[in-house]
């Protein structure tokens, strides 16, 4: 298996967002962080022969760090077609194996049915925005319909609601641990070049 840290260098060359729209809370997830979500899905056997689906997949960092570790194959999730067009672009510049499928759709109404066994890997909006609040709550439902196991990226101090929803929603909690988010500057509310946010990551098992 290669190692967290080569997957890191290999996901270097996924370009962000042309454009992003604050509204979606379009944020590119930091290779390290990505690599550190599918490592240890990896270890946990969660990837490889799975079909793995990133909901709200952005430009692809996660469906394509997925599609590196030797999943069967890999649906990418995204609303926004211009972030899929740079997803499809990235996946040239990864030469990942595993065959990945973008699919223009709403993470929070799948159009279509996924082969079992699922593994979710996802970093959906925060909710951090005006009107956005619980944003991340869609994906989780989305989630414990189609998988048996998921990988999600929230903001920090979240366990309390991912721990009640997983348990209102035949899921438990299994694995979570604290990450730090590099936030670089791309909105006019943004006043520094980058910040380090408070995330956590959570490895749901949905029965």
């Amino acid at each position: 298996m290669a190692t967290k840290r080569s997957l890191a260098t290999k996901l270097g060359v996924v370009a962000g967002f042309e454009d992003p729209r604050v509204a979606l809370e379009q944020y590119p997830t930091p290779p390290d962080l990505a690599a550190h979500v599918v490592h240890l899905a990896d270890l946990h056997g969660d990837v490889d022969g799975r079909t793995v689906v990133d909901l709200g997949t952005g430009t692809g960092m996660l469906a394509l760090a997925a599609a590196l570790r030797g999943p069967a194959r890999v649906f990418g999730i995204e609303l926004d077609r211009s972030a899929l067009t740079t997803a499809s672009a990235n996946e040239r510049r990864v030469a990942a194996s595993a065959p990945v499928h973008w699919v223009q759709a709403d993470a929070t109404r799948l159009p279509l049915r996924i082969p079992d066994p699922v593994t979710v890997v996802m970093n959906p909006p925060f909710g951090a925005q005006d009107g956005n609040r619980n944003a991340d709550r869609g994906f989780l439902s989305t989630a414990s319909e189609i998988a048996d196991v998921s990988y999600s990226v929230h903001n920090g101090g979240s366990r309390a609601f991912v721990e009640s929803f997983a348990a209102d929603n035949g899921g438990e909690v299994t694995h979570a641990f604290a990450a730090a988010f590099e936030l670089a500057a791309q909105f006019d509310h943004h006043t520094d070049a980058a910040r380090d946010i408070d995330a956590e990551v959570y490895r749901i098992e949905w029965r």
